[in-house]
């Protein structure tokens, strides 16, 4: 039977004592991810980036728990890397420059985080024969939807330098598949919200500004339009990806299905943070004209019927709960300042 014959797996796994590895840990969604793992009996090594200072960021609170190694480095820097996937069952990669701002100022950095990290996460998963590895894409890598709900098969659009790096880092981890046989999924989530995610992010920019007591709420181009999965549904689904058979060699979407226009989130955001502020287009947050893209909406089929994977929170009930996480933490944001 071969790869694509097999059926797909829809049961829960067992992550009982599994050593995985999760790069990008500390960040949002890897996060998120760590905590269910843990939350399910998986051994954790958390590659997380060297800094020179004692920040904890978003693993603070599970520095000390005994299913969970920190281990700091730079994907950058494939021995490091090699060392750190030694021993594991699975690999999860999210480490990436994500701002989409900053990859017009220095599009270079990107390559050598996003494309060079992914060969060199890929090739120590070559190395070390682990059982699968989850490699993280962006929805952004399909640009301005030319057909829509977006299928894995729409042409690959590179309208940013961050979106192209992206794609870059796919072929990659995706070369390595058609090489070498290496067990990767590439897997690809539309725009993930919810707890931890950084200002640079559009709906921790707008809830900031409303619980900082912002009359004015300054936003880029309000017309574009975005699928949101809530980020426990993401983590979810990598989860489920996880031990899919089906999806082994192939890009799977993770998305809502469902779209909303930038303006009609900001008005839903502000029913769930009880403002009435104004909401203005800063000319600061536009994007150049043809990197801008205006609409992204998933096709979700492969995550469903692969993997039984499907979202369980709904976009009013995610945006309530990241708006009463902001409010709790709005000390770790600058409602003033435009982060990229």
């Amino acid at each position: 039977m071969t790869t694509t014959d097999r059926p797909a797996r829809t049961v829960s796994p067992d992550w009982t004592d599994r050593q995985v590895l999760v790069t990008g840990a500390e960040g949002f969604i890897g996060s998120t991810l760590v905590d269910l793992l843990v939350a399910k009996g998986a051994r954790v090594r958390a590659f997380t980036h060297y800094k020179p200072y004692a920040e904890k960021g978003n693993l603070a609170h599970l520095l000390t728990h005994p299913l969970v190694e920190t281990f700091t480095g730079d994907v950058r820097d494939a021995g490091r890397v090699m060392d750190a996937v030694e021993g594991c069952d699975t690999v999860f990669h999210l480490a990436a420059l994500i701002g989409i701002p900053y990859s017009y100022d220095s599009p270079g950095a990107y390559v050598q985080t996003n494309v060079v990290g992914t060969e060199n996460i890929a090739e120590a998963c070559r190395r070390h024969r682990v059982r699968r590895l989850l490699h993280t894409s962006t929805s952004e890598v399909y640009g301005t939807a030319r057909t829509a709900p977006i299928s894995e098969d729409h042409p690959l659009q590179p309208q940013s330098p961050y979106s192209a790096s992206k794609i870059g880092a796919d072929m990659m981890a995706l070369s390595h598949r058609h090489a070498f046989d290496l067990p990767v999924t590439v897997v690809r989530p539309f725009n993930t919200y919810g707890p931890r995610q950084s200002a640079r992010a559009v709906i921790p920019a707008i809830l900031a500004q409303l619980h900082a007591g912002t009359r004015r709420i300054k936003l880029g181009s309000l017309t574009p339009t975005r699928d949101f999965t809530y980020v426990t549904d993401t983590a979810r689904g990598f989860l489920a990806l996880a031990d899919c058979d089906r999806a082994l060699g192939h890009v799977v979407n993770l998305g809502s299905g469902r779209e909303i226009s930038i303006g009609d989130l900001a008005q839903a955001l502000t029913v769930a943070a009880h403002s009435d502020a104004e909401i203005i287009v800063d000319p600061r947050r536009l994007r150049p004209s043809a990197s801008e893209v205006e609409r992204l909406l998933s096709d979700n089929t492969r995550a469903r019927e692969w993997a039984g994977w499907e979202p369980e929170v709904s976009l009013a009930d995610g945006l309530r709960r990241t708006s009463e996480w902001v409010k709790e933490h709005l000390h770790l944001y600058a409602p003033d300042r435009y982060q990229v």
